[in-house]
């Protein structure tokens, strides 16, 4: 078991269920468009937002079996998110992704467009017929978000002036929405009070952010095993995350570099050398900490459980991703 698995032994029969369903909810459309989707489906990763929703489910339904709905929603979430990378891909031009190739650099972008747009679709159609106008309306929200947040990082490529909050809007949009609506509606399938709903969705939102900040050090730390892409991708496309902006406040020079978009022959290295010479990813590494513990302030409002213990220590594991 991996760190991350191992975190998940309450629901690892039910993200079993999920993972044999997921390809049987998108199989009878084209044949190209549901062998994207099995491509993707099939490709694995970690299942961490199912996850969430799944351990949620469970710990807010203690007395109970969790729902067909709690189901459904898990499996929402990982075509939401899925239908997301797609699009990213094809707008980041990226061959890779978790080590095997993306859908567009398979199909073309043309496939890869519209199987993204499938995927929503299906969602959107299994969204409604969950017959909960409140989930309905959350992961319609996130749907909008992450289109937001694309839009927004591409309006501030380059611009060294943007900051650490702008940063963490964009962040939100992109990873954590995602992750705080599906948290707060697994709850409402559950029937929590309001109050129990918005720390859910508060648990989300912080370990989303949390997750995000880990992933953007990641792209000055990590190998091309672990990321499935060069380090230094993101920063080379403009795309400037906590690290580069906490290095801007110690290293003038970087924002020549950015300004620029790194024209000139070894930029783009020089760029990276000085984050890693400031306090940069230090200081990165104690703001994703920060929200890490601000996400599990809010889950230790549930009653003690299993489930309850795996979602406290997803915290931990968020962080230990960098190592």
């Amino acid at each position: 078991m991996t760190p991350a698995t191992s975190l998940f032994s309450p629901v690892e029969a039910d993200l079993q269920i999920l993972a044999d369903n997921l390809t049987q909810l998108v199989g009878n459309g084209h044949p190209i468009l549901c062998a994207a989707a099995e491509h993707l489906f099939g490709s694995g990763g970690k299942r961490i937002r199912p996850a969430i929703v799944l351990l949620i489910s469970r710990a807010t339904m203690l007395e109970q079996e969790i729902t067909p709905r709690h189901r459904r929603l898990a499996e929402i979430t990982e075509m939401i998110h899925t239908a997301s990378l797609v699009h990213d891909d094809v707008v980041d031009e990226s061959e890779m992704r978790r080590g095997v190739p993306t859908v567009h650099s398979l199909f073309g972008n043309r496939i890869a467009i519209l199987a993204g747009d499938f995927l929503f679709a299906q969602s959107s159609w299994y969204l409604a017929n969950l017959d909960n106008l409140q989930v309905v309306k959350l992961l319609s929200e996130v749907i909008m978000d992450l289109a937001s947040g694309e839009i927004q990082q591409g309006l501030n490529r380059f611009d060294a002036s943007i900051s650490i909050e702008t940063y963490l809007n964009k962040s939100y949009y992109k990873t954590a929405s995602l992750i705080a609506n599906s948290s707060k509606a697994a709850g409402l399938l559950s029937e929590v009070s309001p109050e129990t709903a918005e720390h859910l969705y508060s648990y989300g939102r912080h370990l989303g952010l949390a997750y995000q900040i880990i992933d953007d050090i990641l792209d000055f730390t990590g190998s091309v095993e672990i990321l499935g892409k060069p380090a230094g991708s993101d920063l080379k496309s403009g795309n400037l995350t906590a690290p580069v902006l906490f290095a801007l406040e110690e290293k003038k020079y970087l924002e020549v570099l950015i300004e620029r978009e790194f024209a000139q022959e070894g930029d783009l290295e020089q760029a990276i050398s000085l984050i890693h010479d400031s306090q940069s990813i230090e200081r990165a590494k104690e703001l994703a900490a920060h929200h890490a513990k601000l996400a599990v302030e809010h889950i230790t409002h549930l009653p003690p459980s299993e489930s309850r213990a795996c979602l406290i220590k997803m915290g931990d594991y968020v962080l230990t991703r960098l190592f």
